[in-house]
């Protein structure tokens, strides 16, 4: 909004308002804005959930026992918080007439309805049996291939159905008539891999942090073409402005752990965690760099693997491979103290970031 507002009335002139044409000034800008709503509405939505939860989240039964004592009547949905702060200094700071960038609101909104009405039912409900699988998934499949079959007619047509390798640069895998389908899988599962490792104070926020501060640069780099081509990347022109929307979930993610932070004071709840990992998803498919973020969110991945692996295997031999899953519950159940698991997960993340970086230059 901002953008456009400026963009009509600085063209041609020499003014400090010309900042506004340069993706860096703008990125931290909206990094700055996020953070600052997040910081100023934080209070008074935690107020707001808690007068109208009273009771909080509902605990699992099965999870670990100390839960039950030390995170009963903590709210949930704090989503929200950082859903607003996102898309208010997105709209302020990202050029609106930019494809991708509704394309990933459009993602992240879905999502976090969705994560919205499973809270919700939870909390009617007051048990941890939210929506029914079938429409959870449904709704986020259609949301997602819907946003996948938007962005390949916003991409180059050589570029548009295929799939990018990191440390390869000039392959890429044709996938067709079934890249929305593969952007579906890869929207719907890393917003649920997010949402799976979700479960302590804090340990979803930051990895989450991290990789949008990845993927900010990732984009900014995609949608500049000298940039681009010096590091031998494919570029997608338009990507550039997705840094805004990182930049902002930078910001709004900060500001929600300054609430987040053990002891949480609040909880993101699926509201949360679904939308930022579909929005996550969606910009990875945006920027062709689907495969980097299995890496640079690997903390994710490993995450969601040790529920599939635990689930397959006690099925089929009523034994379990960990204490409990998902993977960082099986640390509480060894001992752990909380504070531990959490940052050493976030130092994890950290280096699987790094990882993740280091792709776009070893090709």
């Amino acid at each position: 909004m901002l953008y456009l507002l400026v963009a009509h009335h600085v063209h041609g002139h020499t003014t400090l308002l010309n900042l506004f044409r340069y993706l860096t000034f703008r990125a931290g800008g909206a990094c700055l804005t996020a953070l600052a709503i997040a910081l100023i509405l934080g209070n008074p939505v935690i107020r707001q959930l808690k007068r109208i939860q009273r009771e909080g989240q509902p605990i699992r039964a099965v999870g670990p026992e100390r839960h039950i004592l030390e995170k009963a009547g903590t709210p949930t949905m704090g989503g929200v918080l950082i859903l607003a702060a996102l898309f208010i200094s997105t709209l302020l700071w990202a050029d609106l007439q930019n494809g991708f960038v509704w394309a990933v609101l459009f993602v992240t909104a879905v999502f976090g309805a969705v994560g919205f009405a499973d809270d919700y039912r939870k909390l009617a409900k007051r048990n941890t049996d939210g929506l029914s699988k079938k429409a959870r998934l449904g709704c986020e499949f259609g949301a997602s291939l819907i946003a996948g079959w938007w962005m390949q007619h916003l991409m180059p047509p050589d570029l548009a159905n295929h799939l990018a390798f990191p440390f390869v640069k000039d392959y890429m895998l044709p996938l067709g008539y079934a890249f929305p389908i593969f952007a579906m899988v890869t929207v719907t599962g890393f917003g649920n891999a997010v949402n799976l490792t979700d479960g302590l104070d804090g340990l979803a926020t930051v990895p989450v942090v991290i990789a949008a501060l990845v993927f900010a640069l990732i984009s900014y780099l995609v949608g500049n073409h000298v940039f681009a081509d010096y590091l031998q990347l494919h570029a997608v022109p338009g990507t550039g402005e997705l840094a805004i929307f990182c930049s902002a979930l930078v910001g709004a993610g900060l500001g929600f752990l300054w609430f987040n932070a053990p002891p949480a004071s609040v909880f993101m709840g699926d509201t949360g965690s679904l939308a930022l990992g579909g929005a996550l998803g969606a910009v990875a498919v945006a920027t062709k760099h689907e495969l980097v973020l299995c890496i640079v969110g690997g903390l994710f991945v490993a995450e969601t693997l040790s529920v599939i692996i635990q689930v397959f295997w006690y099925k089929r031999t009523k034994r379990r491979v960990f204490l409990m899953a998902p993977l960082h519950h099986h640390f509480e159940k060894k001992g752990w103290q909380e504070p531990k698991i959490v940052i050493r997960f976030w130092i994890v993340a950290v280096v699987l970031g790094l990882f993740g970086l280091a792709t776009l230059k070893l090709r």
